[in-house]
């Protein structure tokens, strides 16, 4: 009784406190880019409530609404919504020189433990933050539930770091992606993975990680011959759905890519090689292609003298990146829905993971797409991927106040992006011009 009379006068007390005033922020901005038309307009303010647009357009209108608003002087550069990356791995930092991915998974998920590797996510997704990119789909490779972890830090206020739609752990065929393991070190897959055995299996499998707090099911369909079933994916789908949450599906090839497409899947990443067939089906079911594109400079600056001392490796290299790039090219033609993601996961030295992670925008450029629509599958198009497209993606009115600045002109050079002097995510300001 006397809990329930404590808690009765702190509520009318709260009740009778006067309202907050809003924190507002006006930026008066140089350019801002409408991601929808591909425009810049000149001379723009953006009048930020607490964590939210309050009005965007011609300074001279915005600034008379402002008040007593705290300004910041962005004049001299273009301002953007926040970016995002539709596909990370925080909890992952590979070392290039140890070598391939099999022995870099095996030392991580053997030596290290999730909360080590969650603390290693504070630090990934700080550098994300920071270079501009301020919301992200981690998409498994995080331990048992460590991006769940980090994302209610982030939440809570607790660290810094991108907004996070975690996965939690992938559901996968026998192995995940683990290459051959003995008996008495297959226990190490489990701390990674989440095995699925026929359809029951896989529903099983879902409805638990949603109990563990995931936002999207993430499935690796192919792993060398290994292949999920189209029952069991389109059971892991249905039941995604059904809690009106998405599958993303891990596919590189495409025979797995029509796999995922026959199950429904709501995108597929990498898909790598794929023919025309399939990518007019996916244009047609609108299902998003996450291509996880990087340069030939950052192969060769990750893996060093590996790959620059070995001519055949070079040539290989070489190839993959033609068939990449002529796939990409055939998605856009065919109207395919495209969503920017990274996939990094390996340590690229000289740079933090988000000057890494941006470099897929890069490689989109030099495979001959055009700025505005880079742009817009960094922005909206991730937004509507991730089901956000009403609260991120654009700078408009009502929407979360994700913002960067950056110099110079990205609808001429896109590599500007790269180059964020200014981040704010949902009204804090994370970095400012020096």
């Amino acid at each position: 009784m006397f809990m329930l009379r404590v808690l009765s006068i702190a509520l009318l007390s709260a009740a009778l406190l006067p309202a907050q005033t809003p924190k507002a922020t006006l930026i008066h901005a140089g350019h801002v880019i409408d991601v929808r038309t591909g425009e810049a307009k000149a001379d723009q303010g953006i009048l930020v409530e607490d964590d939210h647009i309050k009005e965007v357009g011609p300074f001279a209108t915005v600034s008379a609404h402002a008040g007593s608003a705290t300004a910041i002087d962005l004049t001299h550069y273009t301002v953007l919504p926040g970016l995002i990356d539709s596909h990370t791995h925080l909890l992952q930092d590979y070392d290039g020189n140890l070598g391939g991915d099999d022995l870099n998974m095996l030392a991580t998920v053997a030596q290290m433990s999730t909360a080590s590797r969650a603390l290693l996510g504070v630090k990934m997704g700080t550098e994300d933050l920071e270079a501009g990119i301020t919301t992200v789909r981690d998409v498994g490779n995080s331990g048992v539930n460590g991006d769940v972890a980090l994302r209610d830090a982030i939440n809570a206020g607790w660290v810094k770091g991108p907004r996070i739609l975690a996965s939690t752990r992938a559901l996968t065929a026998a192995g995940g992606q683990f290459g051959g393991l003995q008996k008495n070190a297959q226990s190490l897959i489990e701390q990674e993975y989440v095995v699925v055995n026929g359809a029951d299996d896989a529903r099983r499998a879902v409805r638990d990680a949603f109990y563990d707090g995931a936002d999207l099911i993430k499935v690796i369909v192919n792993t060398g011959d290994r292949l999920v079933a189209v029952d069991e994916l389109k059971a892991i789908v249905t039941e995604a759905h059904r809690m009106n949450k998405k599958v993303a599906a891990h596919a590189t090839d495409d025979r797995a890519m029509q796999v995922a497409i026959d199950a429904g899947v709501d995108s597929i990443e990498h898909g790598y090689v794929a023919s025309d067939a399939t990518l007019k089906e996916m244009a047609a079911k609108h299902i998003f292609l996450v291509p996880t594109d990087t340069t030939a400079e950052q192969i060769q600056q990750i893996f060093g003298d590996r790959v620059k001392d070995n001519a055949k490796l070079k040539k290989a290299i070489d190839h993959y990146l033609s068939i990449r790039k002529d796939r990409l090219n055939r998605a856009v033609a065919f109207g395919v829905p495209i969503a920017a993601g990274s996939d990094m996961y390996y340590h690229e030295p000289g740079k933090t993971r988000g000057e890494a992670s941006l470099a897929d925008l890069q490689s989109y450029s030099e495979d001959g797409i055009k700025p505005a629509m880079i742009i817009r599958w960094a922005t909206i198009n991730a937004a509507e991927l991730l089901g956000l497209d009403k609260q991120i993606g654009s700078i408009e009115a009502d929407k979360q106040a994700d913002l960067i600045a950056v110099p110079g002109d990205p609808l001429a050079d896109v590599t500007q992006l790269l180059h964020a002097q200014f981040v704010m995510k949902g009204g804090e300001v994370v970095r400012k011009p020096q």
